[in-house]
C-alpha cells in the first residue's frame, strides 16, 4: 500500500509534517519502537511508529533519523501523547533525510495503525505471494555457491526477461547475465556508476532511474550483507564508494511491488557473493600489512625479502622469476570532518583495490593479484610486476599514475561529490627488498604533489619528483599566498583595469625562455608591443626579467597561483 492511502484514511488520525513529495512510497510492513538504534530489526519499507521515548534532547533526532533513512524505511509516525507537538528538530532531521514524517493524534492507538497496515499489505500480496516465494527459493538454490552472480542474473533473464549487470562503484563490470547480450560499453558503465554514486550521496532511496543514450536503466544498490546493520548507523560516505550496484535495463517506476521485492532479494544474494570475494582478499591484505610493517619499522632487508618470497606466489601464481614491485599510496579526505570522524583508511583501501584491478587477469576474480593494506587515513598497495627480460632492461615497467585514474575519474568524482578528495601517488619499480622503503616514501611524496593540484580525483607519479614541483606542495599556504600576491597582484589589478593581458604575456614569455621573437610570434604581437608589455611588468613589480632570479620567482609564483 502507498503512504498516500494511509494519509487519506481518517480513522488513523495521521497528520503529515513533511515529505509530501514522497507519498507514493510503498509500505511493506509496520514496526513500533522506542529504541535509539532499531536498525537490526529493520528490513526496509516499514512504517515506523514511535512514542519518542528515545529522545532525551534535540541532538538525539539526527542520529535516529539517519539510521531509519539508511535502513530504507518508508516513513516515520511519531505519537503526540508523550510530548504533545512533535519537536522541530525531528521535523528538520526528517526533511534533511527525505523521510516522510506523520504526527499521530494521541487519541489513536498504535495498535489501530498496525492492524490497518498489516491487513492492507497482506491483502495486496496474497495473490502473488506464492510465485514470489518460489522465485526467491530458486534464486537461493542457484545462488553464489552455484556459480556466483552470473547465475542469479541468468535467472533474471530467463524468468523475467530482464537484461542486468553488476557494476563496481568505479564502473567496472563484475557480472552480466548470459542473455544480456554484448557487454555494456565502458562509457555507459562509467555513466551508470556515476549516476548511482551521485544519487546515493543525496540520500535518495533506490532504485535510481537514469536514461543513457535513449535507454532507461534502473540502479539498485548492493550493500554488504555482512555489515548491513552496522552500515545503517555509519556515514554514507564510508560505504558509498565501495558498494556494488545492479543495473537493470528497464524502468522500475512502472513495476509492481512484487517485482521490486524480487530485485531487492537479488541484490541480497549478490551481496553474499561480494562478501565471499572480500573474505578471499584477507590473505592478500594480511601479506601487504606484514610487509608494510616490516618496511616502516626498519626491518632488515633479508627479513623483508623472506616475506616477499612468500607473497610472490600468492600474488603472481606460476611466476618463476622474482618480480619487480611498485608501491601505490592513496588517501581519501572529506571537507568539514574532524580527525577520526570518518575512517579514511578502509575507504581508501577499498578504492585502491578497485582502481588496481586488471580486467585482463584470468580467473574468477580479477583482483586476485592485489595486496592493499591501510594505516591511519591512507591505503598502501604492494603491486607485483613481472621481471623484465634481459633485452628490455632499459624499459620503464609498471603502472602510470594518469592511466590508473583515466577510467574511474568520472564515477568516483560523483561519489566524492563536493566535499571529498581522492589523491594517489605511484612509485618507480624496484627489484629488491632494499628498495621498498624508498619506494614507499617516493609514493607518499608523489601523493602530496597530487594533493596540491585542483580536482576531486588526482594522481602523480615518480617521474614528477625530479622536478621543482616536488617542492611546491610543502611550502606553507600563507607563505605561498604572500609570495604570489606580492608578484602577481599588481599585474592582475592592472589587467583588470586596462585589459592589458600582462599575466598571459608573462606566462608566454617565460615559456619561450625569454625569446622575444618566439614569444611575439606565439602571441601574434609585434616585438615592440611585446617589449612594451614586458617593460610594464617590470615597472609594476620592480623586477628585471633579464635576470635569472627574477624569472625564476615569476615562474614559481605562476605555478603556485
Amino acid at each position: 500500500m502507498r503512504l498516500r492511502a494511509l494519509l487519506d484514511t481518517d480513522a488513523l488520525g495521521l497528520r503529515l509534517l513533511g515529505g509530501a513529495d514522497e507519498l507514493d512510497r510503498t509500505v511493506r510492513g509496520v514496526m513500533t519502537t522506542d529504541l535509539r538504534d532499531p536498525s537490526r530489526y529493520l528490513a526496509g519499507g516499514e512504517l515506523v511508529l514511535t512514542g519518542l521515548a528515545w529522545r532525551r534532547d534535540a541532538s538525539d533526532s539526527e542520529p535516529f533519523v539517519r539510521i531509519l533513512a539508511a535502513a530504507g524505511v518508508a516513513a516515520l509516525a511519531a505519537g503526540e501523547a508523550e510530548l504533545g507537538d512533535i519537536p522541530d528538530d525531528l521535523v528538520e532531521s526528517c526533511a534533511r533525510h527525505r523521510l516522510p514524517l506523520f504526527a499521530v493524534n494521541e487519541s489513536v492507538a498504535f495498535a489501530t495503525i498496525t492492524e490497518h497496515v498489516v491487513r492492507q499489505v497482506s491483502g495486496e500480496r496474497a495473490g502473488d505471494l506464492a510465485a514470489v516465494v518460489d522465485r526467491h527459493r530458486r534464486l537461493m538454490t542457484s545462488g553464489p555457491a552455484g556459480g556466483g552472480p552470473d547465475v542469479v542474473l541468468d535467472l533474471l533473464g530467463s524468468d523475467l526477461d530482464l537484461r542486468a549487470w553488476v557494476l563496481s562503484p568505479a564502473g567496472r563490470p563484475v557480472a552480466g547475465s548470459g542473455t544480456a547480450g554484448p557487454a555494456l560499453p565502458a562509457a555507459v558503465c562509467a555513466r551508470l556508476a556515476g549516476e548511482h554514486l551521485a544519487a546515493a550521496r543525496t540520500g535518495r532511496r533506490g532504485p535510481h532511474r537514469v536514461n543513457v543514450d535513449g535507454v532507461t536503466y534502473s540502479l539498485f544498490p548492493i550493500r554488504s550483507s555482512g555489515r548491513g546493520a552496522v552500515n545503517a548507523s555509519r556515514d554514507v560516505r564510508e560505504t558509498v564508494l565501495s558498494d556494488w550496484l545492479l543495473a537493470v535495463e528497464a524502468d522500475a517506476g512502472d513495476w509492481p511491488e512484487e517485482r521490486i521485492d524480487l530485485l531487492q532479494g537479488v541484490t541480497q544474494l549478490i551481496a553474499v557473493e561480494r562478501d565471499r570475494r572480500d573474505a578471499a582478499r584477507t590473505v592478500r591484505r594480511r601479506l601487504a600489512q606484514e610487509v608494510l610493517e616490516l618496511v616502516q619499522t626498519g626491518a632488515a632487508p633479508a627479513e623483508i625479502a623472506a616475506r616477499l618470497r612468500v607473497a610472490a606466489p600468492v600474488l603472481l601464481p606460476g611466476l618463476g622469476a622474482a618480480p619487480h614491485w611498485q608501491v601505490v599510496v592513496a588517501r581519501v579526505e572529506w571537507d568539514g570532518t574532524s580527525a577520526g570522524e570518518i575512517e579514511g583508511g578502509p575507504v581508501a583501501q577499498a578504492l585502491l583495490e578497485e582502481i588496481l584491478v586488471d580486467p585482463a587477469t584470468s580467473g574468477p576474480d580479477p583482483s586476485d593479484r592485489i595486496a592493499v593494506a591501510h594505516t591511519g587515513d591512507e591505503a598502501i598497495a604492494l603491486v607485483p610486476l613481472p621481471a623484465l627480460p634481459a633485452e628490455a632492461e632499459g624499459a620503464e615497467p609498471g603502472l602510470l599514475a594518469d592511466s590508473l585514474l583515466a577510467a574511474v575519474r568520472e564515477p568516483l568524482s560523483a561519489g566524492l561529490a563536493d566535499d571529498g578528495r581522492l589523491t594517489l601517488g605511484v612509485s618507480a619499480s624496484v627489484h629488491s627488498a632494499e628498495g621498498l622503503r624508498g619506494a614507499l616514501e617516493e609514493a607518499r611524496h608523489a601523493r602530496r604533489v597530487a594533493a596540491a593540484r585542483p580536482g576531486r580525483v588526482c594522481a602523480a607519479g615518480h617521474q614528477e619528483l625530479a622536478s621543482h614541483v616536488l617542492l611546491l606542495p610543502f611550502v606553507p599556504d600563507d607563505v605561498r599566498r604572500a609570495f604570489t600576491a606580492r608578484l602577481l597582484d599588481p599585474l592582475r589589478e592592472y589587467d583588470r583595469r586596462h585589459r592589458a593581458e600582462l599575466i598571459p604575456t608573462l606566462e608566454a614569455f617565460l615559456d619561450c625562455d625569454g625569446s622575444w621573437t618566439r614569444c611575439a610570434t606565439r602571441l601574434h604581437l609585434h616585438v615592440n608591443t611585446l617589449r612594451y608589455r614586458v617593460g610594464r611588468i617590470e615597472q609594476l613589480t620592480g623586477r628585471d626579467l633579464s635576470r635569472l632570479e627574477d624569472k625564476l620567482d615569476f615562474f614559481l609564483a605562476l605555478r603556485m597561483s
